[in-house]
């Protein structure tokens, strides 16, 4: 009997050791988990990028950056992150902290040439590109460039007050952009900041699959009411147009690519899926000829010649919650401010990047 006991006090002392022993070592393996959660920048070449997210952790009033050295350890668990599959996630509600000259959120990468050298300013020449036709092209980082990515959209804004209003359920997904100088710098066809090329992508709540589309817009002044952007349909129905797309649209979850190679003067557009016919596009941006080889006598004639350029990528809402009847930008969106119950409603957008890269451009 004595033995007895001795075994089982024994064996139960065992168990208690190895039981604090596993207790311990669950510890320690949640605490390497927690300080190994991997940032986008772990699997995504961000070296030349800087982020804008909708939030306003600074109370400046205007959306939150983070530079190119603080990209290589940052991640947000609802906006900007890795997802399962080491893809890169953007997501933004509808209402939320803005840019100044926007009233739409994003979850947006910005290319920054000058990477860690914070001697260029964001501005310089040296940390954008421009066409072959500019005064100065060769004062600039490069003439051209190229941005190619491989993504999916996973979810657009659901609720809009003005459902036919062309922006309504959409996201863009990749930006050339033109940087807009101070007001008394500006002189005709320079610095509005316009935007030459938007890749996006829509969906109706009603319909299965949605469309992938681009446009252009005329570089004119904010107040030119000239000033708007002409849609070029890729996949499915263009920007304005309700009906169903069936098989020719990309539904919610559907990956496709997009390459944007700016060589010398012209914009050379690619797009290509698994389930899709790839698809072409070109138009010089140094000339008011549009897309489809016509003069648009509407657009400055020599366009975005003497424009300082750059790429954007990630998720920039289109479903403003801004409510202007007569203006076709703002389909005055629902939105209540607060992630949790934007989520729940659907009022946000969301996009996954697998690939992005940007290199020289190349003759085609």
């Amino acid at each position: 009997m004595t033995i007895q006991k001795a075994t089982l006090t024994a064996s139960i002392l065992s168990i208690i050791l190895s039981s604090c022993g596993s207790s311990s070592e669950s510890v320690d393996v949640k605490e390497h988990k927690a300080n190994s959660i991997q940032v986008p920048a772990s699997k995504f070449d961000l070296s030349h990028w800087y982020l804008t997210v909708p939030m306003d952790d600074d109370n400046d009033k205007v959306s939150d950056i983070y530079d190119v050295a603080e990209l290589k350890t940052y991640q947000h668990p609802d906006f900007f992150y890795l997802d399962d599959n080491q893809h890169m996630v953007f997501a933004t509600p509808n209402k939320a902290a803005t840019e100044r000259t926007s009233t739409n959120t994003r979850s947006e990468l910005r290319y920054m040439i000058r990477g860690l050298d914070k001697s260029i300013s964001e501005a310089d020449l040296a940390n954008n590109f421009a066409l072959a036709a500019h005064n100065n092209a060769d004062d600039f980082a490069s003439v051209g460039s190229q941005l190619q990515a491989t993504l999916h959209v996973d979810h657009v804004a659901v609720n809009a007050t003005y459902p036919n209003k062309p922006p309504a359920y959409s996201v863009v997904i990749g930006q050339v952009h033109a940087h807009q100088v101070k007001d008394e710098e500006q002189i005709p066809g320079f610095g509005w900041g316009n935007e030459p090329l938007k890749i996006s992508y829509k969906k109706w709540p009603n319909h299965e699959k949605g469309s992938v589309y681009w446009t252009y817009e005329r570089n004119l002044a904010t107040d030119d009411p000239n000033r708007t952007d002409i849609s070029y349909p890729v996949w499915g129905r263009n920007w304005d147009d309700a009906t169903d797309p069936g098989e020719s649209g990309i539904a919610l979850g559907e990956d496709f690519s997009y390459t944007v190679n700016i060589y010398k003067n012209v914009m050379h557009l690619v797009f290509t899926s698994p389930n899709h016919k790839t698809v072409h596009h070109q138009i010089n941006l140094a000339d008011n000829i549009d897309a489809n080889g016509e003069i648009d006598s509407k657009d400055y004639p020599t366009a975005y010649a003497q424009e300082i350029l750059y790429f954007k990528a990630g998720a920039y809402n289109q479903c403003s919650t801004k409510d202007v009847k007569l203006s076709f930008r703002y389909p005055a969106c629902a939105g209540t401010g607060n992630w949790e119950t934007d989520l729940e409603n659907g009022d946000y957008t969301k996009v996954t990047f697998s690939n992005l890269v940007v290199s020289p451009s190349v003759p085609m």
